[in-house]
C-alpha cells in the first residue's frame, strides 16, 4: 500500500481588512513590492491583485485654475448670498487661492486683492437686534426729582419730538422717549443710523440728568465698538458715529470700574484719527488744482479730524485727573500742541488752563493764556478780542484759586459793565462776595438773576450757589430751598406756556441741595 501522499502545506486562509479571503493583504504587497513576493514564495495564493494606484487629488495648494476653485472671486460672484454666508458666522470673508508650489509670485499680480474682491460683493445688512432688547434700558424713577417738578404743567407733552425735548432741556423725557423708540417693534434691526442716533441720545441725556451710573451700565451692550462688526463690509468705515464712540469710551471705563480702559480707548481713537489724517493728506496731494470742490471738501475734513485729535488729547488729560493721577496729567498736558486753526488753538489753550487749575498749578494756567505765548503774526493767535476775553476769564479764576477775591471781583465787574453774558459774570461775582464775607450782597445778586428784565435764569450753578447761601444764612434753609424749587418750577411752567425753551428744564434734588 502506497503511503499516503503528503499534501503540501498551505498557509491558513485569512481575511484581510478589505474583506478578501485566501490572499495576502494587498496593502502589504503594495508597500513591500518585489521583496514581498519573494517572502511569500511557496505559499499558495488563490489570487493576486495588483496594488491600487493612488488617485490623483487636488488640494488647496494644487489649485491653479480659478474656475476650479469654489472660493475664487469669480465663482463667489455667481453664488447666492445664502451660499456665501455660513450660518454660524455674521459675515463672510472671501479667501483667495494660495500660489502653487514653485509658482512665481509676480504672476499673481493679476489676481484681485482682498479689497477689490470684497468690494465687488454686495454689502449685507447687519442685525443689531441685540441692542433693542427692553431689559437693557432701565426705568427712570422720580425719586430724585423735586416735587414741584413732578407737576404735569412742568413736564413736556408726551407727543413732543426728541429734538424739541433736547433743545428745551428736558433731558429725562428725551432719555425716556429714546428708550421707547429703541424698543418699539417699528424700528428695523438693520437701520443702524437710527439705532445709534437713539442710543447716543439716551446715553448723553442720562449723563446730563444726573443718571451717569445708569448710562455706564447700559453702554455695556455695545461691547467693543472697534470690532469689525461695527464697520461697513465694503468701505471699511465705522457705522457708529464718532461722538457716540467717544462717549462710550468714558462710560464703559466707568461701567467696568476700570479707568485705564477709558484712557486706552481714547488712544485707540487717536490712532484711528491719525491714520485718517494721513489718508486724507495723501488724497489731497494727489488731486489736481482744477478739482476745487473735491479739494475743498478734503481740506474741511482734515480740519474736522485735527479738531477731533486735539479733543481726544484733552479728554485723556481729564481722564487722568479723574484717576487722581495728577502728575501724569500735568506731564501729558505739556505735550499737547495747539492746532493751526485760530479757534482750535484758543479753545485748546483755555481747556488746558482749566485743567491746570484743577491740578492746582495756577502758574501753568496763567502761562497758557499769557500774551508772551503766540506772537501776533502767528496764525494760531486768532481773534485778539476773543483771546483777551479768554485771558481775563482764566486770570479771574486764577485769582480765586490764589485766594485773591478782590482782584477777581474787579475783573467780573468789568465784564458786567461791558454788557456781555452778565448772568454768568454776576454769578461769579456773587461767589467772590461769598468768600469775602459779604453774604447779603451775594444773596441779593443771585436772587436778582431769577427776575432779570432780559429773562429769568435757572441754570444749575445759580440754584446750587443760592442754596448754599441759604444754608449759611439761616437754620430754615430747607424751607427756603423748597421755596426756590417752587419758584424755578413756576418760571419754567410760564416759559412752556408762552412757548419759550427753558434753560436746563430738567432739575434734580442736587440742584437745590435737597
Amino acid at each position: 500500500m502506497d503511503p499516503p501522499t503528503k499534501e503540501p502545506k498551505t498557509t491558513p486562509q485569512r481575511h484581510s481588512r478589505h474583506g478578501s479571503s485566501g490572499r495576502v493583504d494587498e496593502i502589504s504587497l503594495a508597500i513591500f513590492g518585489n521583496h514581498a513576493r519573494e517572502m511569500f514564495k511557496g505559499t499558495i495564493l488563490t489570487s493576486f491583485v495588483a496594488p491600487i494606484p493612488r488617485r490623483p487629488t487636488r488640494g488647496p495648494l494644487d489649485i491653479s485654475d480659478p474656475a476650479a476653485n469654489p472660493l475664487s472671486p469669480t465663482n463667489l460672484l455667481h453664488q447666492s448670498s445664502s451660499q456665501i454666508l455660513s450660518p454660524p458666522t455674521r459675515y463672510h470673508t472671501p479667501r483667495l487661492p494660495s500660489p502653487t508650489p514653485g509658482s512665481n509670485l509676480s504672476t499673481l499680480s493679476s489676481v484681485p486683492s482682498f479689497k477689490t474682491a470684497h468690494s465687488t460683493l454686495q454689502s449685507t445688512q447687519k442685525d443689531f437686534s441685540y441692542l433693542l432688547r427692553p431689559e437693557i434700558y432701565h426705568p427712570l424713577a422720580l425719586i430724585d426729582v423735586p416735587p414741584p417738578f413732578r407737576s404735569p404743567s412742568v413736564q413736556p407733552d408726551p407727543s413732543t419730538p426728541i429734538p424739541e425735548l433736547i433743545s428745551a432741556g428736558h433731558w429725562r423725557s428725551a432719555a425716556i422717549r429714546a428708550a421707547q423708540q429703541l424698543t418699539a417693534p417699528t424700528l428695523s434691526p438693520s437701520d443702524h443710523t437710527a439705532i445709534f442716533a437713539l442710543i447716543y441720545t439716551r446715553l448723553s441725556c442720562l449723563t446730563l440728568c444726573n443718571q451717569t451710573p445708569l448710562a455706564a451700565q447700559e453702554v455695556k451692550c455695545l461691547e467693543d465698538l472697534n470690532s469689525s462688526y461695527y464697520r461697513d463690509d465694503i468701505s471699511g468705515l465705522p457705522l457708529v458715529p464718532w461722538h457716540l464712540r467717544v462717549l462710550a469710551v468714558r462710560l464703559q471705563g466707568m461701567g467696568y470700574a476700570d479707568a485705564r480702559r477709558g484712557v486706552m480707548g481714547y488712544y485707540d481713537l487717536a490712532r484711528e484719527a491719525r491714520l485718517t489724517l494721513t489718508s486724507l493728506k495723501k488724497r489731497l496731494s494727489e488731486h489736481n488744482a482744477k478739482e476745487l470742490e473735491t479739494k475743498g471738501a478734503i481740506e474741511n475734513e482734515i480740519i474736522i479730524w485735527k479738531e477731533r485729535l486735539h479733543d481726544l488729547g484733552i479728554r485723556v488729560a481729564s481722564a487722568l485727573v479723574e484717576m487722581e493721577d495728577l502728575e501724569g496729567a500735568a506731564r501729558f498736558l505739556k505735550t499737547l500742541r495747539p492746532s493751526t486753526s485760530s479757534d482750535g488753538a484758543l479753545r485748546l489753550e483755555a481747556q488746558k488752563a482749566l485743567l491746570y487749575l484743577c491740578l492746582g498749578d495756577v502758574d501753568a494756567a496763567r502761562l497758557c493764556i499769557s500774551p508772551s505765548g503766540p506772537t501776533p503774526g502767528d496764525p494760531a493767535t486768532g481773534n485778539e478780542e476773543e483771546r483777551k476775553k479768554e485771558q481775563n476769564i482764566i486770570l479771574a479764576l486764577s485769582h480765586i484759586a490764589d485766594g485773591n477775591y478782590d482782584a477777581s471781583a474787579a475783573i467780573w465787574e468789568e465784564f458786567i459793565s461791558s454788557g456781555a453774558e452778565t448772568a454768568v459774570y454776576k454769578q461769579n461775582l456773587a461767589v467772590c462776595h461769598l468768600y469775602l464775607g459779604r453774604m447779603d450782597d451775594a444773596r441779593t445778586t443771585l436772587e436778582s438773576l431769577l427776575t432779570t428784565p432780559e429773562g429769568p435764569n435757572t441754570f444749575h450753578a445759580l440754584t446750587f450757589n443760592l442754596s448754599t447761601i441759604y444754608e449759611l444764612c439761616t437754620e430754615r434753609s430747607r424751607a427756603l430751598k423748597i421755596g426756590l424749587a417752587e419758584k424755578v418750577a413756576g418760571i419754567l411752567s410760564k416759559e412752556r406756556t408762552s412757548g419759550i425753551s427753558g434753560q436746563g428744564s430738567e432739575k434734580v434734588n442736587g440742584d437745590f441741595k435737597l
